[in-house]
């Protein structure tokens, strides 16, 4: 199998997401893509983005469900040169969503990889 994407936002957008039909975050319109991570690299963005939320859901992605492209590109300045992210150019499909789980820092505020 495939290994599994996610995505992390929100419980309120994923929420809104579920009535939208898609998950098409701001990243979409504003960028051309939705940042996608593998569970071994979440907590990299996690902690850029979120540090110290306790809101955040961990949506689990089937890539084999996603209908538009799936680009592997660099992230940004200060994560590791040679790691690639997955970026999906075009919404999240419902039916691409395996599981949804609270995603919850350590005590001091980190995220920390799920994989």
């Amino acid at each position: 199998m495939t290994e599994i994407l996610v995505h992390m936002c929100p419980a309120a957008d994923w929420e809104a997401s579920v009535t939208a039909g898609e998950v098409a975050p701001a990243s979409l319109a504003e960028q051309g893509f939705v940042h996608l991570s593998t569970p071994q690299q979440v907590h990299l963005p996690a902690n850029r983005l979120f540090a110290g939320r306790r809101d955040i859901v961990l949506l689990s992605l089937d890539p084999t469900r996603l209908k538009d492209r799936l680009e592997w590109e660099p992230g940004v300045p200060g994560d590791p040169s040679s790691m690639l992210f997955p970026h999906l150019y075009g919404p999240v499909p419902l039916t691409a969503v395996v599981e949804v789980q609270p995603y919850l820092p350590d005590d001091d505020g980190t995220f920390v990889a799920v994989g």
